[in-house]
Formats: structure tokens, C-alpha cells, sequence
């Protein structure tokens, strides 16, 4: 089951907020961050311009899920494959979630 209208609207604001915030502006032609809801997933994305082209390339850096009222946080492996992070306990809180995964202090997130 996809998320209520009201708490897609607050994530996609949460969101906005730490896309537009997370690096300096005159950084936004090397780096970008962005996101994707899709049910009730919301994942954390990572942009950089492509190697060849004018496009820019897209990295999955974190997954949200919720399940049960709680936020659950999952790392993507080198073959695509999600895999929860037991570390990182369930909240109810997607804003401390997203700052656990900003702070990195796991080290698998940020390169």
C-alpha cells in the first residue's frame, strides 16, 4: 500500500529541503542529490554528470522503508540487492532516519 497523500506530501518536503541543502550551489553542475517515492519507498539518489554525454548518472545511496509505522533503513550491494541495516533501529521518525544515513557514520552511504 502506497503512502497516505499527507505523509508523501511531508516526505517529498523533508526531502526537497535536504536535496537542495546537502552540497553548496556552485557545486550543482558536479553533484546532486535526489529521491524517488514508489509505494512505500522513498530511496536517496546521488547524481553526477555522465562520463560521456550530456545526461547525468544515477547512484542509489540509501532506501526508506515503512513498514508497520516505522522506518526502516536498507544499503544497496554491488548487485543491486537491498539488504536492511539491523544498526539502524526502526523509527517512526523519517527525519532521523535520513540524518542517521547523512551522518554515515556506518560508512557505506557516502563515498
Amino acid at each position: 500500500m502506497p503512502l497516505d497523500a499527507f505523509t508523501k506530501k511531508r516526505i517529498e518536503k523533508i526531502m526537497d529541503e535536504y536535496a537542495g541543502s546537502k552540497f553548496p550551489k556552485h557545486l550543482s553542475n558536479q553533484i546532486r542529490i535526489s529521491y524517488k517515492i514508489r509505494g512505500n519507498n522513498v530511496t536517496l539518489c546521488e547524481e553526477r554528470p555522465a562520463y560521456i554525454g550530456d545526461g547525468w548518472t544515477q547512484l542509489d545511496v540509501a532506501q526508506f522503508r515503512l513498514a508497520d509505522s516505522k522506518w526502516l533503513v536498507y544499503w544497496r550491494d554491488s548487485k543491486d540487492k537491498w539488504h536492511l541495516i539491523e544498526d539502524i533501529e526502526p523509527s517512526e521518525d523519517f527525519q532521523k532516519q535520513l540524518a542517521i544515513v547523512d551522518k554515515n557514520e556506518i560508512g557505506i552511504f557516502w563515498y
